[in-house]
């Protein structure tokens, strides 16, 4: 692409684990491989670039609306998150505006199209986020794991889980969960969680490495997010095959299919609860259910991904180098 030089904004810092900050580093690389040369930054500053990419409509307003105004000639890429798209676009006008602005818009599932209206549609790129492993479902023999894996924080509703394991009798049964307390309350939560079941424990935060290599020791992954863009722990969890048990949120179901037989209402545990009793007692279930997240394999091949970035950017007028 000609060497094109691309900053990628992202409000997360470096050496941060989240969400944004790793999918930005991802990008990176992609756009790397096409011969560009991509800086990843948590402010656009007047650096020289032919595109701006930004992650997160709100906190990356600022951004774009300076890039736009010194470079109304040159495209700018907004990325919409969860929160964006379910939350703040509907009460933000800074984080709406950026929408107007914005050259391109990208959201990881198809069902986010339905937040933005037909105009924003026209514009709008479906990027599936890709997952590379070589990790394989391996869960343990004597006890039944179901891992929990993301920051705690409000949006993720990260303790529905322990909420559930409280209903459900048996030593049998374990849950993990590992994750950043995003909030001193966060971690007294956990910590109270902890005390009240000896067969829930909270880890902490992992490396990746240890984060996928629970995940894969796992018979099921619980996601419990109030509101997500498309979480990239699915993705994982599709690529190595681990079940996946789920929130009723469009941004779970844009990742694991409308016809996914493995969802609970948002925040009622004693659903999720009866969900896990039964992926114990069914096994046939539970098979059904890997069978299921392995047919969404192809959503989350890096080359998918890839193919997607290769196309967005010659819609930009960028060629390979």
């Amino acid at each position: 692409m000609s060497a094109a030089k691309v900053v990628i904004v992202t409000p997360a810092p470096p050496g941060s684990r989240a969400g944004n900050r790793n999918t930005a580093v991802r990008w990176s690389r992609i756009l790397r491989s096409f011969g560009c040369r991509v800086s990843v930054l948590t402010q656009w500053s007047g650096q020289p670039c032919d595109l701006l990419i930004a992650l997160h409509a709100r906190k990356s307003h600022r951004d774009l609306r300076a890039f736009c105004k010194h470079h109304p000639d040159r495209p700018a890429i907004l990325a919409l998150t969860g929160t964006d798209l379910y939350r703040d676009i509907l009460e933000d006008a800074s984080a709406a505006a950026s929408l107007d602005m914005a050259t391109r818009l990208v959201v990881l599932q198809e069902d986010a199209l339905e937040e933005l209206t037909t105009a924003q549609r026209r514009k709008t790129r479906v990027i599936y986020q890709s997952a590379k492993t070589s990790l394989v479902h391996s869960p343990p023999v004597r006890k039944f794991r179901v891992c929990v894996l993301g920051h705690l924080r409000e949006e993720k509703d990260p303790f529905r889980a322990a909420l559930a394991l409280r209903l459900l009798s048996g030593d049998d049964l374990e849950v993990l969960q590992a994750g950043q307390p995003l909030s001193p309350a966060m971690a007294r939560e956990a910590e109270r969680h902890m005390r009240g079941d000896t067969r829930y424990r909270w880890v902490g935060e992992l490396s990746h490495w240890a984060s996928m290599r629970l995940l894969s020791r796992s018979h099921v992954m619980v996601i419990s997010s109030k509101m997500e863009g498309g979480a990239h722990v699915v993705s994982e969890a599709i690529a190595i095959g681990v079940p996946v048990i789920a929130s009723d949120i469009p941004g779970n179901r844009g990742l694991l299919g409308e016809d996914y037989p493995a969802y609970f209402p948002v925040g009622d545990d004693a659903c999720l609860a009866e969900m896990l009793e039964r992926v114990m007692a069914n096994r046939g279930f539970l098979r059904r259910l890997a069978t299921a997240v392995k047919r969404r394999r192809p959503l989350v091949a890096p080359a998918r991904e890839r193919r997607s970035w290769r196309n967005l950017m010659m819609e930009l007028g960028f060629r390979s180098a």
